[in-house]
Protein backbone atom coordinates (compact mmCIF):
# COMPACT_ATOMS: atom_id res chain seq x y z
CA UNK A 1 0.00 0.00 0.00
CA UNK A 2 1.32 3.71 -0.96
CA UNK A 3 1.77 6.01 1.64
CA UNK A 4 -0.90 7.96 0.36
CA UNK A 5 -3.54 4.97 0.74
CA UNK A 6 -1.91 4.39 4.63
CA UNK A 7 -2.08 8.10 5.27
CA UNK A 8 -6.42 8.06 3.81
CA UNK A 9 -6.92 4.60 5.71
CA UNK A 10 -5.71 6.18 9.06
CA UNK A 11 -7.69 9.51 8.72
CA UNK A 12 -10.51 7.01 8.07
CA UNK A 13 -11.04 6.10 11.15
CA UNK A 14 -9.61 9.34 13.16
CA UNK A 15 -13.55 9.77 13.82
CA UNK A 16 -14.13 6.69 15.58
CA UNK A 17 -10.85 6.91 17.48
CA UNK A 18 -12.28 10.20 18.83
CA UNK A 19 -15.36 8.87 19.39
CA UNK A 20 -14.36 6.57 21.61
CA UNK A 21 -12.15 8.52 23.41
CA UNK A 22 -14.59 10.93 24.45
CA UNK A 23 -17.11 8.21 25.69
CA UNK A 24 -14.42 6.50 27.95
CA UNK A 25 -13.82 10.18 29.34
CA UNK A 26 -17.62 10.52 29.76
CA UNK A 27 -17.59 7.25 31.46
CA UNK A 28 -14.64 8.03 33.82
CA UNK A 29 -16.19 11.43 34.52
CA UNK A 30 -19.39 10.30 35.98
CA UNK A 31 -17.74 7.35 38.09
CA UNK A 32 -15.33 9.48 39.46
CA UNK A 33 -18.28 11.92 40.26
CA UNK A 34 -19.91 9.05 41.95
CA UNK A 35 -17.00 8.41 44.29
CA UNK A 36 -16.26 12.21 44.90
CA UNK A 37 -20.01 13.36 45.95
CA UNK A 38 -21.50 12.82 49.18
CA UNK A 39 -24.24 11.07 50.24
CA UNK A 40 -27.83 12.14 49.55
CA UNK A 41 -29.70 13.87 51.98
CA UNK A 42 -32.42 10.79 51.65
CA UNK A 43 -29.90 8.55 52.67
CA UNK A 44 -30.03 9.77 56.04
CA UNK A 45 -33.65 10.37 58.22
CA UNK A 46 -34.88 14.07 57.57
CA UNK A 47 -36.54 16.08 60.40
CA UNK A 48 -38.11 19.03 60.06
CA UNK A 49 -39.75 21.09 63.12
CA UNK A 50 -43.27 21.99 62.52
CA UNK A 51 -43.61 25.45 64.59
CA UNK A 52 -47.56 25.37 64.72
CA UNK A 53 -47.26 22.21 67.65
CA UNK A 54 -44.09 24.07 69.20
CA UNK A 55 -43.31 26.83 71.64
CA UNK A 56 -40.42 28.36 73.30
CA UNK A 57 -41.40 30.37 76.51
CA UNK A 58 -39.47 32.83 78.79
CA UNK A 59 -40.25 33.45 82.56
CA UNK A 60 -38.92 34.92 85.82
CA UNK A 61 -39.73 34.12 88.95
CA UNK A 62 -41.47 36.32 91.17
CA UNK A 63 -44.82 37.08 93.39
CA UNK A 64 -46.08 38.05 90.01
CA UNK A 65 -44.70 36.10 87.26
CA UNK A 66 -43.37 37.73 84.26
CA UNK A 67 -43.93 35.34 81.17
CA UNK A 68 -43.92 36.03 77.13
CA UNK A 69 -43.56 33.44 74.28
CA UNK A 70 -41.32 34.12 71.53
CA UNK A 71 -43.59 34.14 68.01
CA UNK A 72 -40.55 33.91 65.65
CA UNK A 73 -37.52 31.37 66.20
CA UNK A 74 -35.87 28.77 63.89
CA UNK A 75 -35.14 25.42 65.10
CA UNK A 76 -33.60 22.41 62.72
CA UNK A 77 -32.90 18.92 63.73
CA UNK A 78 -30.33 16.87 61.66
CA UNK A 79 -29.00 13.78 61.62
CA UNK A 80 -25.70 12.27 60.12
CA UNK A 81 -26.80 8.42 60.08
CA UNK A 82 -29.55 6.04 60.93
CA UNK A 83 -27.76 6.17 64.64
CA UNK A 84 -30.09 9.13 67.04
CA UNK A 85 -27.12 10.01 68.45
CA UNK A 86 -25.45 11.52 65.50
CA UNK A 87 -28.61 14.17 65.65
CA UNK A 88 -27.53 18.15 65.97
CA UNK A 89 -30.00 20.40 67.36
CA UNK A 90 -29.78 24.14 66.36
CA UNK A 91 -31.98 27.13 67.58
CA UNK A 92 -32.02 30.53 67.06
CA UNK A 93 -34.93 32.64 69.16
CA UNK A 94 -35.66 36.15 67.74
CA UNK A 95 -35.80 37.89 71.16
CA UNK A 96 -37.91 41.10 69.60
CA UNK A 97 -40.38 38.77 69.17
CA UNK A 98 -41.26 37.91 72.58
CA UNK A 99 -45.27 38.65 73.73
CA UNK A 100 -47.09 38.16 76.76
CA UNK A 101 -50.83 39.32 77.48
CA UNK A 102 -49.60 42.89 79.01
CA UNK A 103 -48.35 44.99 76.58
CA UNK A 104 -46.24 46.84 79.78
CA UNK A 105 -44.98 43.19 80.33
CA UNK A 106 -43.58 43.32 76.75
CA UNK A 107 -41.92 46.64 77.29
CA UNK A 108 -40.67 44.69 80.38
CA UNK A 109 -39.33 41.76 78.97
CA UNK A 110 -37.17 43.64 75.53
CA UNK A 111 -35.92 46.18 77.71
CA UNK A 112 -32.18 46.26 78.61
CA UNK A 113 -32.76 45.08 81.72
CA UNK A 114 -34.02 41.97 80.73
CA UNK A 115 -33.95 40.08 76.53
CA UNK A 116 -32.36 43.47 75.79
CA UNK A 117 -33.58 43.03 72.37
CA UNK A 118 -31.83 46.12 70.52
CA UNK A 119 -28.45 44.67 71.52
CA UNK A 120 -29.22 41.01 71.93
CA UNK A 121 -30.78 40.17 69.16
CA UNK A 122 -30.80 36.50 69.00
CA UNK A 123 -30.80 33.90 71.76
CA UNK A 124 -29.50 30.54 70.85
CA UNK A 125 -28.53 26.85 71.36
CA UNK A 126 -26.89 24.44 69.70
CA UNK A 127 -25.69 20.78 70.62
CA UNK A 128 -22.52 19.25 70.12
CA UNK A 129 -23.01 15.77 72.02
CA UNK A 130 -26.02 13.34 71.96
CA UNK A 131 -26.06 10.51 75.33
CA UNK A 132 -28.94 7.60 74.97
CA UNK A 133 -30.48 8.02 78.21
CA UNK A 134 -33.26 5.27 77.52
CA UNK A 135 -34.65 3.05 74.81
CA UNK A 136 -36.02 6.13 72.99
CA UNK A 137 -34.68 9.06 74.96
CA UNK A 138 -31.15 10.87 74.34
CA UNK A 139 -29.96 13.82 76.67
CA UNK A 140 -28.61 17.15 73.74
CA UNK A 141 -25.69 18.72 75.70
CA UNK A 142 -25.01 21.70 74.14
CA UNK A 143 -24.33 25.19 74.58
CA UNK A 144 -26.66 28.18 75.21
CA UNK A 145 -26.13 31.74 74.38
CA UNK A 146 -28.14 34.79 75.48
CA UNK A 147 -27.08 37.98 75.71
CA UNK A 148 -23.71 37.02 74.37
CA UNK A 149 -23.22 35.21 77.29
CA UNK A 150 -22.15 31.16 76.63
CA UNK A 151 -23.19 28.31 78.90
CA UNK A 152 -23.40 24.62 79.09
CA UNK A 153 -27.45 23.43 78.66
CA UNK A 154 -28.57 19.63 78.09
CA UNK A 155 -32.11 19.19 76.44
CA UNK A 156 -33.86 16.39 76.04
CA UNK A 157 -34.99 14.30 72.51
CA UNK A 158 -37.91 11.95 72.56
CA UNK A 159 -37.60 9.55 69.25
CA UNK A 160 -40.98 7.92 68.73
CA UNK A 161 -40.89 4.18 67.95
CA UNK A 162 -40.23 2.96 64.51
CA UNK A 163 -42.62 3.18 61.86
CA UNK A 164 -44.17 6.78 63.71
CA UNK A 165 -41.83 8.63 62.04
CA UNK A 166 -41.90 11.85 65.25
CA UNK A 167 -40.27 13.24 67.76
CA UNK A 168 -39.85 15.82 70.09
CA UNK A 169 -37.44 17.34 72.20
CA UNK A 170 -38.44 19.26 75.48
CA UNK A 171 -36.13 20.96 78.30
CA UNK A 172 -36.09 24.05 80.11
CA UNK A 173 -33.10 26.11 80.72
CA UNK A 174 -32.47 27.65 84.36
CA UNK A 175 -30.52 30.37 84.70
CA UNK A 176 -29.92 33.55 87.08
CA UNK A 177 -30.04 36.94 85.95
CA UNK A 178 -26.56 38.07 87.36
CA UNK A 179 -25.20 35.36 85.12
CA UNK A 180 -26.29 36.73 82.09
CA UNK A 181 -26.61 40.79 83.21
CA UNK A 182 -30.02 41.02 83.70
CA UNK A 183 -31.60 43.39 86.30
CA UNK A 184 -35.42 44.10 86.76
CA UNK A 185 -37.83 46.32 89.16
CA UNK A 186 -39.92 43.74 90.56
CA UNK A 187 -39.02 41.97 93.62
CA UNK A 188 -38.09 38.25 91.78
CA UNK A 189 -35.56 35.87 93.12
CA UNK A 190 -33.04 36.63 90.12
CA UNK A 191 -33.56 33.63 88.23
CA UNK A 192 -35.71 32.56 85.09
CA UNK A 193 -35.83 30.10 82.54
CA UNK A 194 -36.13 29.56 78.77
CA UNK A 195 -38.82 26.65 78.05
CA UNK A 196 -38.58 24.83 74.94
CA UNK A 197 -41.14 22.55 73.24
CA UNK A 198 -40.59 21.41 69.97
CA UNK A 199 -42.07 18.90 68.49
CA UNK A 200 -40.59 17.16 64.98
CA UNK A 201 -41.55 14.65 62.14
CA UNK A 202 -39.92 12.78 59.87
CA UNK A 203 -40.32 13.76 55.99
CA UNK A 204 -38.23 11.47 53.77
CA UNK A 205 -35.16 9.26 54.54
CA UNK A 206 -35.56 6.06 56.26
CA UNK A 207 -36.05 5.82 59.69
CA UNK A 208 -33.73 6.33 62.57
CA UNK A 209 -32.49 3.02 64.31
CA UNK A 210 -32.64 2.53 68.26
CA UNK A 211 -29.54 0.80 69.75
CA UNK A 212 -30.58 -1.51 72.53
CA UNK A 213 -30.33 0.32 75.53
CA UNK A 214 -29.47 -1.21 79.49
Amino acid sequence: MSDRRKSLAIDKNAPCIQTLVMRLSFVCLVVLSAMLCPPSRAQVPVYQVTPIQSSIRFNTTSSRPLTGNFDKWNATLTFASRDPTSAVLQVEIQTASVHSSDIKNDDELKSKNLLNVAQDPVISFKSNKVVQTGKSTYDLVGTFTMRGVSKPATLKLVIAEQGSGSGYVQGIVPFDHKDYGMTSSRKIDERGEVDLNLKAKQVSGPELMHKRFP
